[in-house]
């Protein structure tokens, strides 16, 4: 049995925003149905802990873990060293290292507006788009259109030993009662799906993703090109209305 309950989460609650963009508008007929696995991790166990060990800075880890998953398919995985993660926590979530008390997380939606609008580490985000959580066929398109998800889910204490995360209808399943976490989703088959988080690969069965999950973006990054059949053209139109 694992135990997690040393680790850091730092999943501020979910920003909503009106002018944030839906990704359902952009998924044509021209689109195929998603195949029924993806595994965009490549089976890699040990991706770095970005010191979501020590610090709550999963909003920032995720990130580079996404930039890992989106290279890594272009076969020349780039790993963001520590120190940048630590700069960016320090930049966009507002982290002082000579004030432990300002390690309180982030901001989902702050956090990928701020990557759109500056880059992170030579990656840009041209924008991201965001698919009903609770429609499993447009999370499994958003996997396999765009490396994986951003999400954000509201862990319950249950998940600190849970080898595979599960929902648990106990007192301590209840969702958020150990507090928000932010990870990559990149992979997912008929059982559920696969997250990177503290560092290696975690589990979690659909139930658990339906239950728990209470935000997710999709990504797009020049590092990672979605095939014909998405709506790239107005996606791009929308986006320069809400931000114009």
């Amino acid at each position: 049995m694992v135990d997690h309950s040393r680790m850091k989460l730092g999943k501020k609650p979910r920003r909503f925003d009106r002018r944030t963009l839906r990704l359902a508008r952009y998924l044509t007929p021209a689109l195929p149905p998603p195949p029924p696995a993806v595994t965009n991790s490549q089976g890699i166990t040990s991706w770095g802990m970005m010191l979501n060990d020590t610090l709550g800075d999963c909003t920032i880890a995720g990130v580079g873990h996404a930039i890992q998953v989106w290279t890594l398919s272009q076969g020349k995985e780039v790993t963001v060293p520590d120190s940048t993660v630590l700069q960016f926590y320090e930049q966009w979530d507002g982290y002082n290292p000579s004030n432990p008390a300002s390690d309180q997380g982030g901001v989902e939606l702050d956090v990928l507006n701020d990557w759109r609008q500056n880059g992170f580490n030579g990656h840009p985000l041209l924008a991201f788009a965001d698919p009903d959580t609770q429609d499993t066929l447009h999370v499994q398109q958003a996997i396999a259109l765009f490396g994986g998800l951003y999400i954000g889910v509201q862990l319950p204490i249950s998940a600190q030993t849970q080898d595979v995360w599960d929902v648990d209808t106990s007192p301590n399943g209840k969702p958020g009662s150990w507090g928000g976490h932010c990870v990559f989703v990149p992979d997912y088959d008929a059982n559920g799906l696969t997250c990177i988080t503290w560092g290696a690969p975690k589990k979690m069965t659909w139930g658990f993703w339906g239950t728990y999950c209470d935000e997710a973006h999709a990504l797009l990054s020049p590092d990672w090109q979605p095939p014909a059949g998405f709506d790239m053209a107005t996606l791009q139109a929308d986006l320069t209305a809400v931000i114009s």
